[in-house]
């Protein structure tokens, strides 16, 4: 006899669509539609180490505003397959040229949509800046938000932080080439591939964007940009710091930038990197209005 403890996982019973980029890799995609087949598509982009399950309130939050939500894994997490015992390792090359478009197609087939827009955070959103620049203007992304995402140069951080940016995120990218990986710990709570702590280490230190084996010049690639982008930082986001996003804001020297930097006067009360996510009903109604008229709107009162 079988016996079954505890809940069932909600967000693993959701309509899925399985991506294979490549020969070997799968990426379980999952799907929340609404009653109006022409409501604006956002496809979630999750950070570094987070599984794509932590989103629920920001896709709940959407859905119940009238988005039809999509998110997965990234390679290796989550859901994917093969898990990061098993992988090939693989960097941001990997992510951005052989998982994004594959996925992204995925969505659009989905929702038989044109154009999507993208939601990133961290890591995602960097991810979602990058490929939606290799794509260029005519391509199925209409929009990107991102929260949370600034570069990690060093010198971005603040003469108070350099030394600890600087010495930190080196050292996790030495580890990551002496053992093949990162098993988590400092700064990354999550194991992570050791090709994508290499990338991640190298832009930390040049501040430019050099994906191990891109024939991309994603650096040019994002200054040509010409997409609306909405760009949130959180006033107590020591990762993502508003210093980080705005550098990473001036990269985006075309893009039409929509800047929202959340304080201490908001509605929105927890503005950390990850628990921001507790305020998704008040953060998911500006993001739906900034995508249908490019307007930002001060989040509600807590009901």
């Amino acid at each position: 006899m079988t016996q079954t403890t505890g809940r069932p996982d909600a967000f693993k019973q959701q309509e899925s669509i399985v991506v294979e980029p490549v020969p070997g890799i799968t990426i379980t995609l999952r799907v929340w539609p609404t009653t109006d087949a022409q409501a604006p598509v956002v496809l979630i982009i999750p950070a570094m180490a987070m599984k794509a399950k932590h989103y629920a309130p920001l896709i709940k939050a959407l859905n119940k505003s009238g988005v039809q939500v999509a998110t997965c894994d990234l390679r290796a997490q989550g859901e994917a397959r093969p898990a990061l015992a098993d992988c090939p390792d693989f960097g941001y090359r990997e992510m951005l040229e052989e998982d994004l478009p594959a996925i992204i197609d995925a969505v659009c087939q989905r929702f038989e949509a044109t154009r999507i827009h993208l939601f990133g955070h961290s890591l995602g959103g960097q991810l979602a800046l990058l490929r939606t620049a290799a794509q260029g203007t005519q391509g199925p992304v209409a929009s990107v938000t991102i929260i949370g995402t600034g570069t990690v140069f060093w010198r971005a951080f603040g003469p108070r932080r350099w030394i600890e940016a600087l010495s930190t995120i080196q050292w996790i990218g030495l580890l990551a080439r002496v053992k093949g990986s990162w098993p988590g710990g400092i700064l990354i709570p999550g194991p992570m591939a050791g090709g994508v702590m290499i990338d991640w280490s190298r832009h930390s230190l040049t501040a430019r964007y050099r994906p191990k084996g891109t024939k991309l010049n994603y650096d040019e690639l994002i200054s040509k940009l010409d997409l609306p982008v909405l760009a949130i930082s959180l006033d107590d986001d020591t990762l993502g710091p508003k210093s980080n996003v705005d550098f990473l804001v001036r990269k985006l020297s075309s893009a039409k930038v929509t800047r929202w930097h959340i304080e201490g006067d908001s509605s929105i009360t927890h503005r950390g990197h990850v628990d921001w996510l507790a305020d998704s009903r008040l953060l998911a109604p500006v993001v739906r209005q900034w995508i249908e008229t490019g307007e930002l709107a001060t989040p509600g009162p807590v009901e």
